[in-house]
């Protein structure tokens, strides 16, 4: 029986070469995640390693420029550290934003990820942190050093001199070195500039303090020794650990950051797999039916079922082991093209061999020979069960309707569970009703697969009067051979099925919140520009006052982050310019008038006033950001706008009570809309800036919106592996079934049906079962996207389901355009039968 295994494996290899592609593109993506997340997450880890080589303790602190309630590691405690006995070395650190802009005055750099930092030689006159490649570190206040890809970049050279943007405004620098790091920052695509040690102070805290530290210890000293002699010195706001700590801390929040991709990866590759699940019980039902002489024959001669059914399994066996060689060899391949792709985007992944563990190899082989055994063994089970008598007939058994009953049965339970579960978690909101839908959507989906067979008689009868009218006798013969063996039109159709349920839901969600978000922007703002840092952290107030001098500015407001307490509970509140504000968003006042914030008045939105039990003209007693009480009166309850926190404030008032200002953007109205000249003119009022963007309404659409494209660009992507699967057994299908009916192929090219009607015969059922499984895909997706958009609707204003027709046609247009193209194999091999060979086929 294992001989008879392998050489129906060898004699069916062409029939077996889509099973292998759909197992094989499954595998490489299993296997290409666990090696990809496996090789990034070592060379994460032994880069945080070998940044903590040399750190025996390190302190941390939590010191801010804006508050001073935390006081940092002072140079006198970093005295007292250095002079405990068995320390090697005490290294302040302080950093922040600091933008290199490019020849052209561009940034550098991705904003998040653009860094500053000091220099902080030791007694060598060297920091043991950067190597250098070229010149010496910062030794002065108007050098600096770039890091070497940075320098690379802007084609900086020793000597040149360097526009570099922080929090406060442009300032050139004299290029002293360039050098090499390990720092993460710069491996994500920033940049990092080191300045002398007490410039940084004064840009990023105060001089003379330090935000953390990094101990080394003297030889035969331990690190534990060290911690413990380091702590009483250490103010009460700073943590200190061991280096070695502080490296495993940083390799477990590495594996768990990594593990959400890994999780995402590989969900795609499960759905892969379950759709090419069909694809091969599809395949082994086809040749266990075109064997049936043959298995019949074989528990004619003493066969029992059990081995008739093992020699089946045995040959899935085979196939999936063939097919997870191949997959994993691409898997391998797919981890080092992502690994170089980064590069592409402009993160790089530190210098690291390529890791293959064992999980990976057994998830991958493990998954690739499991998923084939398991679809194989329902045909497996149908082939044991032939009878030895099947031996004297040559008609091979078809399936029946009735055969199908408890099929259906089963299938409407499941369809109507699960769509009573995805209706009761669209009543809920949050996660909760999500949980409930997913649970939902998978019964729905596997009742929907059990239920095809039987759907595919009506509907395709629906289509076949249309057939017959435009195509004659190919079309009513597609029509009839698509409706023939319903199993296996639902099996096929059920792969495309599942994939444009996924996609098509990906889609109505993507589309409505996308638009959501567009009315957002484009409801709540009547600015035509808004002005931020690239790096994402507050404006400087010297922004502010540049840009209220810039030509042709009407209007102008900050945002500005403040709190109030009342009643014990904060809340969080806008400071913004009176009298402007109004002209920059909407607005709408429910009761009193925004005029009041000139009075020193607060405006209140209406959610807010309403839980809370406030009206106009009501005092309030609060407590401000320096702890100091007072009183405002409530001038105005407004409709909210998402632009702006619950709460407005004149910016006067916040001032006085605030140490600093932290202003996350400025918006401005100017004359004549947003104009090229008026945009020069900004950019002029900000010292040409690369640290500061400047967004008009069009850019600030993109910003909100772009999110929600890319994450469907890469949903669609991710997908794109399950249609193709989907789309190899479309192929497959025809191929069998053009081989089951050569001899009927034959009689009909005999009485008169020519080369162009047979293959046009054989397009057309790809197409109408392609079409088919398209409908009922694009028909769960809209449901299951209008599900899980109303478990959101309250979470995000604006929100209303949007169905992309546009979108949903072109599916359409797709699933059509599959069906032909799978179909020209198999129709050229119909058309080139030879209908005397052919009618004499069995």
């Amino acid at each position: 029986m294992f001989r008879t295994a392998l050489r129906n494996v060898l004699a069916h290899k062409a029939r077996l070469l889509m099973t292998v592609l759909a197992v094989m593109l499954g595998v490489a993506f299993v296997s290409g995640t666990l090696v990809f997340t496996d090789t990034l997450g070592n060379a994460l880890r032994n880069q945080s390693a070998k940044s903590y080589d040399d750190v025996a303790v390190a302190v941390t602190t939590y010191a801010d420029q804006r508050d001073e309630k935390t006081s940092g590691i002072t140079a006198a405690t970093l005295e007292k550290i250095q002079g405990l006995d068995g320390v090697g070395t005490a290294t302040g650190r302080v950093s922040g934003f600091a933008g290199v802009a490019d020849p052209d005055g561009r940034l550098i750099g991705n904003g998040w990820s653009n860094t500053g930092g000091n220099y902080f030689p030791g007694k060598n006159g060297k920091d043991s942190a950067y190597t250098f490649v070229d010149g010496t570190g910062p030794a002065a206040a108007d050098r600096i050093a770039l890091d070497k890809e940075t320098a690379k970049k802007g084609e900086y050279h020793v000597g040149d001199r360097v526009r570099v943007a922080t929090n406060g405004p442009v300032k050139e620098y004299v290029l002293s070195g360039v050098f090499t790091t390990e720092d993460g920052a710069v491996n994500a695509g920033g940049s990092l500039v080191l300045f002398d040690t007490e410039v940084a102070q004064k840009l990023y805290l105060k001089p003379g303090v330090f935000q953390d530290a990094n101990v080394s210890a003297a030889p035969g000293v331990s690190a534990e020794k060290l911690l413990a002699e380091v702590k009483p010195l250490l103010p009460k706001d700073a943590q200190a650990k061991t280096g070695q700590a502080l490296a495993d801390q940083q390799a477990k929040d590495i594996e768990a950051g990594l593990s959400g991709l890994n999780g995402m990866l590989l969900a795609f590759a499960g759905i892969a797999l379950f759709v090419g699940v069909f694809l091969i019980a599809n395949t082994f039902t086809m040749l266990v039916a075109q064997r049936t002489k043959e298995l019949a024959l074989m528990r004619a001669v003493g066969a029992s079922r059990r081995q008739v059914k093992r020699s089946v399994l045995l040959e899935a066996a085979v196939v999936g082991v063939v097919a997870s060689v191949i997959g994993f060899a691409i898997g391998l391949a797919l981890a080092i093209g992502l690994r170089s792709a980064m590069g592409l985007f402009g993160g790089k992944i530190p210098a690291g061999p390529l890791i293959v563990s064992p999980t990976a190899v057994l998830a991958a082989f493990g998954v690739g020979v499991l998923i084939t055994v398991l679809a194989a063994w329902l045909p497996a089970r149908r082939a044991a069960k032939i009878p030895p008598v099947a031996a004297m007939s040559s008609v091979h058994a078809t399936a029946t309707v009735k055969s199908l009953v408890v099929r259906n049965s089963i299938g409407a339970v499941l369809t109507l569970l699960g769509g009573a579960a995805i209706v009761a978690g669209a009543a809920k909101s949050g996660s909760s009703g999500r949980t409930v839908i997913a649970v939902g959507a998978f019964l729905t989906l596997i009742g929907v697969i059990v239920l095809i067979p039987l759907l595919s008689r009506p509907v395709i009868a629906l289509v076949r009067p249309l057939l017959k009218r435009l195509f004659g006798v190919s079309g009513k013969l597609a029509a009839q051979n698509a409706v023939r063996n319903p199993r296996r039109t639902g099996a096929t159709a059920s792969a495309l099925a599942i994939g444009l349920t996924l996609v098509t839901g990906i889609s109505v969600l993507g589309v409505t919140l996308g638009q959501a978000v567009d009315r957002m922007t484009t409801d709540n703002i009547k600015a035509d520009y808004m002005v931020s840092m690239a790096s994402g952290g507050p404006l400087d107030e010297s922004a502010l006052t540049a840009l209220r001098k810039a030509d042709g500015v009407s209007a102008i407001s900050p945002q500005q982050a403040t709190s109030l307490e009342i009643k014990g509970d904060y809340h969080s509140a806008s400071a913004v310019s009176p009298g402007d504000v109004q002209q920059l968003f909407t607005l709408p006042a429910v009761s009193g008038s925004l005029d009041a914030l000139g009075k020193g008045e607060i405006a209140v939105d209406k959610k807010t006033a309403k839980s809370n039990g406030w009206k106009t003209g009501d005092t309030l007693r609060v407590k401000f950001d320096d702890e100091k009480k007072g009183e405002l009166k409530v001038g105005a309850v407004f409709e909210g706008n998402e632009m702006l926190s619950p709460i407005l404030v004149p910016k006067n008032v916040a001032d006085a009570h605030g140490s600093m200002s932290y202003i996350r953007e400025i918006w401005l109205k100017t004359d004549g809309g947003a104009t090229e000249a008026n945009e020069q003119a900004l950019v002029k009022a900000l010292g040409d800036n690369p640290g500061m963007s400047i967004m008009d309404r069009q850019d600030i659409r993109d910003m909100f919106g772009g999110s929600v494209n890319l994450a469907m660009n890469i949903m669609y992507g991710l997908l794109a592996m399950a249609l193709i699967i989907a789309v190899l057994g479309v192929v497959n299908t025809l191929a069998m079934s053009v081989f089951e009916r050569q001899q009927e192929i034959g009689m009909l090219r005999a009485i008169g049906l020519d080369r162009g009607r047979v293959k046009r015969m054989i397009r057309l059922e790809a197409v109408v079962i392609s079409l088919f499984g398209a409908v009922v895909g694009v028909v769960l997706g809209m449901f299951l996207g209008w599900a899980i958009g109303q478990t959101l609707s309250s979470e995000i204003p604006e929100y209303a389901l949007v169905i992309p027709w546009d979108r949903i046609a072109v599916f359409l247009v797709l699933a059509g355009i599959v069906g032909v193209l799978a179909a020209l194999w198999p129709a050229r091999s119909a058309a080139k039968l030879n209908m005397l060979t052919a009618i004499k086929t069995e």
